[in-house]
């Protein structure tokens, strides 16, 4: 019997501990032979390597990839530590003679990594690519394409990759190691022939990782444009199918100081049809990224900022647009849109959003700016903005039209080729309801417009007192209808450019700062006075009615009445709308003719300025009696 107390788990690792330090043993050998083969062919590499093979070899894979002729004119170098690398200098790169001798561009300096035991068979692969002051020239062609068609390695691959479902299928025959290739302080200029413009980008710095042709892709590029830093987040999976300018996976990212952009999904560079994804932007002052782009048109200085987060997804002849968040100077609304191609080579904008509170003015000026797009040499060319028409519903719990505020508003803007117009067609103000409608002339929207608005039932006692204005005004509830024309295109037009018609009528209420028995005494005493010397007690009246037109920059007071349960008060004549000047006659009289002796007809002249106008009573000539029969 053994009297051994060894547990039998570490009896039966005996024989482990036997031959692990054998095997030990034999890996030290193998590394150690490894190193020393290393730095063997380190230490002989430039003794073996052929600098010339290694430069022609290069050279060859600049042109089998572009297609075109690589020169290169400075003397190469080589190190072999840490890793093989050549470096040569004053690279071009052109077409071949005879197919035209066009430049794509030169490189001062590109250096890549190679393989060592590649070259000591008398081959040359290249991987790690780094390139310092490219100067490249390319070409965008009308689809929206990089003209890739030089017949290089990366034309061919980009010409042979098919799409099989959402995956990329290329022929192995055309397949090729890419690596990491990088970028510093390159120059790229880029001729679009779809609108004859030449794009300059310098300053580009750019890290690509695309290990193989068949693989996915992504990169990172920073550049300067028109005095503007740009940065482009780059990456697919199927790279090749994105610039054959197939639908494809992509996910894309601008920053710069004027906006960033980002979408994310199915999508091509060339057109929109299979679009579904993600997209963002947000853009923090619209003046400054219009006047980079030079699309500054003057009127829009409260187009502060704008952002959008939405889903998309290709629908019939456009795009459509769900779950929208949408800012605009810090409102947000949410809701749907979609852009549609129309007829004439026109897109049209519509959609549904609703807002919980709201900036008119921007809306405004929109509108106005989308309209300007279409004048001739007043302002820059709309561009796109000139061919696009909008039809938007929006709603509002609450919406600022300084110095008015709206609740529960719905509103729309429709603009197309033949008419462009703004409407509220239900909100509340001030207590009453209020609708409006703006207009422009048919055309280039340059002819003029109208303006047409409805209140009723406000309270415009409430809205003296919340913008504290000046002067003898009616403290009421009462309704005000609009009508006002122009001739002059809207954007344009000034008080002094209005024709039209306004209508004020009130139920019981008083004129603040209007005391009819101190005017009377002071009328009595002195040939002229200042309002706010006449008291200040307010002028209480049952009824109230103004009709005023607009003409010439003067609105003409033709029929304002105020009735008093004692005086009635009348007006007319010609109000300045350009300055507080005042020309006016009026009268004080009995409401009541049976008090006419008690209170007799006081005829007067206003003039000075509002808020606080002179009075000139006028002597009342007395009509002869008639003779006695």
């Amino acid at each position: 019997m053994s009297t051994s107390r060894q547990p039998k788990w570490r009896r039966k690792m005996a024989p482990v501990s036997r031959w692990l330090p054998g095997v030990a043993r034999l890996a030290t050998m193998l590394l150690l032979v490894s190193a020393v083969i290393f730095v063997s062919l380190r230490v002989a590499a430039p003794f073996l390597v052929s600098t010339g093979m290694v430069r022609s070899g290069i050279e060859d894979a600049l042109s089998r990839w572009t297609g075109y002729k690589a020169e290169i004119k400075g003397s190469p170098g080589l190190e072999f530590w840490p890793t093989p690398r050549i470096t040569l200098n004053q690279i071009t790169i052109r077409q071949p003679p005879n197919a035209g001798n066009k430049l794509l561009g030169t490189i001062e300096s590109l250096s890549a990594d190679f393989s060592l035991i590649d070259a000591l068979r008398g081959r040359a692969s290249f991987h790690e690519f780094h390139l310092l002051r490219p100067n490249l020239s390319l070409t965008r062609d009308q689809q929206g394409l990089i003209d890739w068609t030089y017949a290089g390695q990366l034309a061919k691959a980009i010409d042979g990759a098919h799409q099989d479902g959402n995956a990329e299928l290329l022929d192995p025959k055309l397949d090729a190691e890419v690596g990491a290739i990088t970028v510093e302080d390159g120059t790229f200029n880029i001729a679009d022939l779809s609108t004859a413009k030449t794009y300059h980008f310098d300053g580009v710095t750019a890290d690509i990782n695309w290990p193989r042709l068949s693989s996915g892709m992504s990169a990172v590029l920073i550049a300067r444009t028109s005095g503007q830093d740009l940065k482009i987040d780059f990456s697919s999976r199927t790279p090749l199918l994105v610039f054959d300018g197939k639908t494809a996976e992509i996910k894309a990212s601008l920053t710069s100081g004027l906006m960033t952009a980002a979408f994310s999904g199915l999508g091509s560079i060339s057109r929109l049809d299979g679009l579904s994804g993600n997209v963002t932007a947000n853009i923090a002052d619209v003046p400054a990224l219009l006047a980079w782009s030079g699309k500054s048109i003057p009127g829009t200085e409260s187009l502060k900022s704008f952002s959008i987060s939405s889903d998309v997804i290709s629908a019939a002849n456009g795009l459509r647009f769900n779950n929208v968040t949408l800012g605009l100077n810090g409102s947000t609304a949410s809701g749907v849109m979609d852009v549609s191609n129309v007829r004439n080579n026109r897109a049209k904008l519509g959609g549904t959003l609703a807002f919980d509170t709201m900036n008119l003015k921007p809306f405004f000026d929109a509108f106005a700016l989308r309209l300007a797009a279409g004048e001739e040499g007043a302002t820059p060319d709309g561009g796109p903005l000139q061919r696009l028409d909008l039809d938007l519903r929006f709603s509002a719990k609450e919406m600022q039209l300084q110095p008015f505020a709206l609740s529960n508003v719905g509103a729309s803007i429709i603009v197309s080729s033949n008419e462009a117009k703004f409407d509220i067609g239900d909100s509340q103000f001030e207590g009453g309801e209020m609708s409006a409608h703006l207009e422009a002339t048919r055309g280039d929207f340059d002819g003029g417009g109208k303006l047409q608005m409805s209140i009723r039932g406000a309270d415009f006692g409430a809205l003296v007192e919340r913008l504290q204005l000046k002067g003898p005004l009616p403290l009421t509830t009462g309704s005000l209808d609009v009508s006002l024309k122009t001739a002059k295109p809207l954007w344009t037009t000034g008080l002094e450019d209005l024709n039209g018609q306004v209508v004020f009528q009130a139920g019981a209420g008083s004129i603040a700062n209007f005391d009819v028995e101190a005017i009377r005494n002071q009328a009595a005493q002195q040939r002229f006075f200042p309002l706010n010397a006449a008291g200040d007690h307010s002028f209480p009246f049952t009824r109230a009615e103004l009709t005023a037109n607009l003409s010439a920059g003067s609105a003409d007071l033709e029929n304002v009445r105020v009735q008093g349960t004692v005086e009635t008060l009348s007006l007319s004549g010609l109000i300045p709308l350009q300055s507080s000047g005042l020309a006016l006659s009026g009268s004080l009289q009995a409401t009541d003719d049976t008090r006419a002796a008690e209170l007799p007809l006081l005829p007067f002249f206003i003039g000075g300025s509002w808020p606080n106008p002179v009075i000139s009573p006028v002597p009342v000539v007395a009509q002869p009696a008639p003779n006695a029969q």
